[in-house]
C-alpha cells in the first residue's frame, strides 16, 4: 500500500471509529481486522489474528503469531494505567494482565511486542529490547494514527518477514539438496525409468533423513551427518543402505549384533525405506555435497511440510512439468479453497462452542467437535506432492490443538466428578490423523513426497500440542499412509480409494492442459470422461476432473474445491464443460474469479485461475473478487453464483453462427496465410514502389489489432483481381508472390499446400468490396473498460487478428462501443491469459440488442459520433494511449459515459452503469432470446 493510500485510509478508520462506541466485548475483533487490513493492507486478517486464545483459564484478546505480538483490549471508558481487582489475580492494570500472559505462554510461543489498547489509545511494549518493558513504550492516540501508522509496520512486515524467510530456506535448501541430486544423476542412466525412480526415491529419503536429524526425529542434532562421516569414501553405499534397512526394520526384530551406530536409531516405518533401491558407488563430488548439505549450516527443521514438494521439484525437469500440467500450490492459495469449503465453517463451530456459557455443557461438546474433525475425511486425486492434504491435515489439527489447549486448561477443574484430560507419557489426546486423507497421483515420485510431506505435518503438528500439554509425544514410528496411491485418476474408480458414502471434501489443484496443447491420448480421455457431450473436444483437461468429481459425488452430501485455469469459465468453453455438470443437479457454492496464479515452485507457473467450490446442498453463495488479477480479493455479496462466475442466472451461452438479433453479421479479418511475404513494413514498401512506380497500386494499408490499437502503418500486397501479367514482371513482388508458393508447398496441411495455387491472394479472403467497416480487435488488455473499435474504409485491408461488421452504421457502433456490450463481452469472451478474447460465435452473435425508440436510437448515434469526435481531438494518441485507464482523456470518458447512458435508456432500464445489474439484465434478455431453441 502506498503512503498516501494508507495516510488516507488511516483517517478513514480514525473517523470510523471515533464515532463508535468503544467496547471491548463487541467491538475488539472489528477494530483489529479493519485496523489490519484496512490501514495495513494484510491480507486475510483473519487467518493470522487468533482471538481470545486460551492461556490457562483466561484468554488473551489478541495474538498475532507472525508477528509475535499480544494485544490486551479494554473498552473505551477504562485507562491504560487503570488499576483493577479481581479475587483470583489480584491489582493488575492493562499491562500487568498482558504481562501475566507472557509469562504462562511457552518459550516458543513468547511475544516480542505487547500492546495495550482502549480504542482512544494504544501502547506498544518491547519485551525484547527493555530491561522494564513496562516502564518505555511508545502511544499512539486514536488521532495521530494517520502521522504514526509507520509505527505499526512490524505488524505487517512480521507476516511478511516469516513468509519472505520460509521462501528464503526453501529457496535455499533448494540449491542444496539440487547439488546432491547432480551429484548422483551423474551415476544414473536418466534415460533408465526405473533408474530415475530410483534416484528420486533416494533424494526424497535423504531429505526425511535431513529434516528427521535437524528436527529431532532422531537421537541426536547431526544424527545423520555423524552417521555418514563415520565412513570412507568406497564405504559410504554400503553404509547407506545399511542405514535404510535398520530404518525399515523394528528394534525386536533387527540383530542383537548390530553395530551400536545403526542399532541406536529408531524404526521409521511408513513404507518410506521398505523396497530395496539402487544405489550407486559414492564419488568425492557425493560424498561433499551429501555431508555439506548433512552440516549444520542448513537448518532442515524449519521447512514447512507445505514446502516439501517446491524443495523436491528440482527431481522434475521444466520440460516435464509443463508437458503435464504440473504446477505446484502456494499454501496461501490452498487456503482460498479450503477455507470456504469447510475450515471456516469449523471455525465458527469452534468460535460458538468456546462462547457456550454452560462449561459442563462446553465440554460435552468440545469433545464432541474433536471428535468430529476425526470423523472428516478429505481426497485430492490430482496430489502431487500434497499440499491440498498436508494444508488440510495442518488445519484440523490446529482446531484440534485448540480442543485439546481447553481441555488441558481444564485438567485441574472436576467436572460432575471427572477430570478434563490429565496425560501421562503413554497417552496422546490427539485423534486426527494422516489416514483421514486420501490422494490419487500419477507421478510415482509426487506419491512419495506426498506421503512425507505429510509425515513432516504430522511431526511438526505434534510438536505444536507437546508446546500445550507439556508431555513428550513421538511420532514415530512412522504410520503407514497406504491412503495416497500413484494411479491415473482419469482411468481410476474414485470410490475403490474411498467410497463416496465415506467422503466429506474433495479439494484439488487439477493438471493444467488447453485442448490445443492435449496429446491425442488426452482428447480421447477428455472426449470418454465427457460422454461426448456436445463440444467436448473444445474442453481443456482440467475439467475432466470437474466432471469425475460430479458423478463420484452423485447425491452423497459431499462438496468440492477445485484450482484450475480460467479458461474453463470463460467463452465457449463454459457451456461445454459446464451444462453436463449442471444437468446432474450440480451449482456453485463459492467462487473466487480471476487472479494470477501464485506458487513456491522456482519456475512460477505463469497462469491465471480460478478457484470453484461446487456440490449439490443448499450453501450461502460466496463470490470473491479480483479488481485486477493481482488484486487482493473482495468478497461480495451474491444470490447466485452463475458459470461464467457471476452473480446471474444460470444459462450457457454456446457459440452461434448468427446473431440472435436482425443485425449485420460478423466475420474474421482476412489471413495472409504467406509465411509474412505479402505483408510489408513501411520501409519495404517504400523500397518496392521505388524500385517499379507501377508496384503501387498493388499496395494496400493493412491492420492488425496491433496496429490499430498502437496506430501503426503496415501494408500489404493485394493482388486480388489483378492480372497476373500485371506483377510478376515487377521483381520484388515476383519474388515475395513465389516465396508465398514456397512456403505453402512446405507445410504439413493439405489445406495449406493447396492455396499454393494461388501465391497471389491472401490464404482466407474476407475484405468487403466497398464502403466501410467496423473493425474489432480479437485480443485486447483486461485493463481497458472499453475494447476500442472503430470504421475504417474497405481500402485498408482488415488481418485476421481482428473481427469486421460491413455496412456498419452509428448505431451498431454506439451499441458496441458502449458500457453494456463490453459488460456482456467480459462476462462470455475467452481469455488469453487475462486479457479479452473477442468472438463471434459467443460474444457478438448472442449479445441481445435494444429495441430502442427513433429518438433513443438517434441519442445513440448522436453520442456515438461524439466518442470519435473526442477520439479526434487527440491526434498525436493511439488508442492504446487513449483507453489506458489511468490516463484516458477527460472528454473522451464523458463521451462514453454519455454514450452508456443513452444505450442504458435505450434497454429501458436504469442501473446507473452498474455491471453487476447490467449483466443480470443481458442474462435475463438472453435467456428469453433462446428459450425456445
Amino acid at each position: 500500500m502506498k503512503q498516501a493510500q494508507q495516510k488516507a485510509a488511516a483517517k478513514a478508520f480514525v473517523k470510523r471509529w471515533q464515532e463508535a462506541e468503544g467496547n471491548e466485548e463487541k467491538e475488539a475483533r472489528s477494530f483489529w481486522i479493519e485496523l489490519c487490513s484496512e490501514v495495513l493492507g494484510i491480507a486475510n486478517p483473519t487467518h493470522v489474528l487468533d482471538f481470545e486464545r486460551r492461556v490457562r483459564r483466561r484468554r488473551i484478546d489478541v495474538f498475532f503469531d507472525d508477528a509475535k505480538v499480544l494485544v490486551e483490549m479494554k473498552s473505551a471508558d477504562v485507562g491504560l494505567d487503570e488499576v483493577r481487582h479481581t479475587k483470583t489475580y489480584g491489582d493488575e492494570t492493562p499491562f500487568d494482565q498482558a504481562r501475566w500472559y507472557y509469562d504462562k505462554l511457552p518459550r516458543l510461543s513468547k511475544p516480542s511486542k505487547i500492546i495495550t489498547c482502549n480504542f482512544l489509545s494504544m501502547r506498544i511494549y518491547d519485551m525484547d529490547s527493555e530491561e522494564y518493558p513496562e516502564d518505555n513504550y511508545v502511544e499512539i492516540a486514536l488521532e495521530e494514527l494517520p502521522d504514526k501508522v509507520q509505527l505499526l509496520e512490524f505488524l505487517a512486515t512480521g507476516s511478511l518477514d516469516k513468509v519472505r524467510e520460509e521462501q528464503a530456506l526453501t529457496a535455499h535448501n533448494a540449491v542444496v539438496i539440487g547439488r546432491v541430486y547432480d551429484a548422483f544423476a551423474a551415476m544414473y542412466d536418466l534415460s533408465n525409468p526405473e533408474e530415475q525412480r530410483c534416484l528420486h526415491l533416494l533424494v526424497v529419503r535423504l531429505v526425511f533423513l535431513l529434516y528427521g536429524e535437524d528436527a529431532g526425529l532422531f537421537h541426536s542434532h547431526l544424527a545423520f551427518h555423524d552417521y555418514m562421516r563415520r565412513f570412507d569414501t568406497s564405504q559410504m553405499r554400503g553404509a547407506l543402505m545399511d542405514l535404510f534397512r535398520v530404518l525399515n526394520t523394528p528394534e525386536d526384530k533387527r540383530s542383537k549384533f548390530l553395530d551400536e551406530s545403526l542399532a541406536r536409531w529408531d524404526y521409521v516405518n511408513g513404507g518410506l525405506f521398505a523396497e530395496e533401491i539402487d544405489i550407486p558407488p559414492f564419488t568425492p563430488e557425493i560424498e561433499y555435497e551429501l555431508l555439506d548439505v548433512a552440516s549444520a549450516g542448513t537448518d532442515w527443521s524449519k521447512l514447512s511440510a507445505t514446502a516439501i514438494g517446491a524443495v523436491l521439484e528440482s527431481c522434475f525437469d521444466a520440460d516435464h512439468r509443463h508437458q503435464n500440467g504440473i504446477h505446484y500450490t502456494s499454501p496461501e492459495n490452498v487456503r482460498k479453497a479450503l477455507d470456504p469449503l469447510f475450515l471456516d465453517d469449523l471455525r465458527a463451530e469452534l468460535t460458538d462452542i468456546k462462547n457456550e456459557k454452560n462449561l459442563s455443557n462446553q465440554h460435552i461438546r468440545m469433545r464432541r467437535f474433536q471428535d468430529k474433525l476425526a470423523s472428516i475425511t478429505v481426497m485430492d486425486p490430482a496430489c502431487g506432492g500434497g499440499n491440498f492434504l498436508v494444508m488440510a491435515y495442518c488445519e484440523l489439527r490446529r482446531l484440534e490443538n485448540e480442543v485439546i489447549d481447553y481441555l488441558h486448561a481444564d485438567s485441574s477443574r472436576d467436572m460432575r466428578g471427572q477430570i478434563g484430560m490429565a496425560l501421562t507419557e503413554e497417552e496422546n489426546p490427539v485423534k486426527v490423523s494422516i489416514r483421514q486423507f486420501y490422494g490419487i497421483e500419477i507421478e510415482s515420485l509426487a506419491v512419495s513426497v506426498a506421503k512425507t510431506s505429510m509425515w513432516v505435518a504430522e511431526h511438526r503438528m505434534m510438536q505444536e500440542t507437546c508446546e500445550i500439554i507439556q508431555v513428550p509425544l513421538s511420532v514415530l514410528p512412522l504410520k503407514d499412509n497406504p491412503n495416497i496411491i500413484c494411479a491415473d485418476a482419469l482411468e481410476t474408480d474414485w470410490a475403490e480409494l474411498l467410497p463416496a458414502e465415506e467422503c466429506w471434501f474433495l479439494a484439488s489443484n487439477p493438471p493444467y492442459m488447453g485442448s490445443k496443447n492435449q496429446t491425442q491420448e488426452q482428447r480421447d480421455q477428455v472426449k470418454r470422461v465427457y460422454h461426448d457431450s456436445k463440444n467436448s473436444g473444445i474442453i481443456d483437461y482440467v475439467a475432466c476432473w470437474y466432471m469425475k468429481a460430479a458423478e463420484y459425488m452423485g447425491d452423497e452430501p459431499i462438496r468440492a474445491a477445485f484450482v484450475s485455469t480460467n479458461s474453463i469459465c470463460q467463452g465457449e468453453q463454459v457451456a461445454a464443460v459446464w451444462s453436463p455438470i449442471r444437468d446432474l443437479g450440480f451449482h456453485i457454492d463459492f467462487a473466487y474469479d480471476t487472479f494470477r496464479w501464485g506458487n513456491e515452485a522456482t519456475d512460477q507457473a505463469h497462469v491465471f485461475v480460478n478457484i470453484i467450490g461446487f456440490s449439490k446442498m443448499a450453501r450461502p453463495k460466496r463470490l470473491f473478487h479480483h479488481a485486477t488479477p493481482d488484486a487482493e480479493p473482495v468478497e461480495i455479496a451474491a444470490s447466485n453464483i452463475n458459470f461464467y462466475l457471476k452473480d446471474a442466472p444460470d444459462v450457457f451461452v454456446w457459440s452461434r453462427s448468427n446473431p440472435t438479433a436482425d443485425t449485420q453479421a460478423m466475420r474474421f479479418g482476412s489471413m495472409p496465410n504467406d509465411g509474412g511475404n505479402l505483408l510489408l513494413s513501411t520501409d519495404e514498401k517504400e523500397r518496392i514502389v521505388a524500385d517499379d512506380a507501377r508496384s503501387s497500386v498493388f499496395i494496400r494499408p493493412f491492420l492488425g489489432a496491433m496496429e490499430f490499437i498502437n496506430n501503426k502503418e503496415r501494408w500489404c500486397l493485394w493482388l486480388k483481381g489483378a492480372a497476373e501479367d500485371d506483377y510478376m514482371d515487377i521483381g520484388p513482388i515476383a519474388s515475395r508472390v513465389r516465396a508465398v508458393r514456397d512456403y505453402r508447398l512446405s507445410s504439413t496441411r493439405a489445406a495449406t499446400k493447396k492455396l499454393a495455387s494461388v501465391p497471389n491472394l491472401f490464404g482466407e479472403i474476407r475484405q468487403p468490396d466497398g464502403g466501410q467497416y467496423i473493425i474489432v480487435p480479437r485480443h485486447s488488455s483486461e485493463r481497458r473498460s472499453y475494447i476500442p473499435l472503430g470504421f475504417v474504409s474497405a481500402s485498408t485491408v482488415c488481418g485476421d487478428s481482428n473481427m469486421l461488421i460491413p455496412d456498419a452504421t452509428l448505431y451498431h457502433y454506439g451499441i458496441l462501443q458502449s458500457q453494456f456490450h463490453n459488460a456482456w463481452m467480459r462476462m462470455v469472451a475467452g481469455r488469453l491469459k487475462s486479457d479479452y478474447r473477442y468472438s463471434a460465435g459467443v460474444v457478438y452473435n448472442n449479445f441481445a440488442w435494444p429495441n430502442p425508440s427513433d429518438e433513443r436510437r438517434q441519442n445513440i448515434e448522436v453520442c456515438a459520433q461524439a466518442v470519435l469526435d473526442a477520439r479526434d481531438a487527440h491526434p498525436g494518441k493511439s488508442l492504446a494511449d487513449l483507453y489506458d485507464p489511468g490516463k484516458m482523456p477527460a472528454d473522451l470518458l464523458a463521451a462514453h459515459k454519455a454514450l452508456d447512458a443513452a444505450v442504458e435508456a435505450a434497454y429501458g432500464v436504469d442501473f446507473g452503469g452498474d455491471e453487476e445489474k447490467i449483466v443480470a439484465h443481458l442474462f435475463k434478455l438472453y435467456a428469453e432470446l433462446t428459450e425456445q431453441e
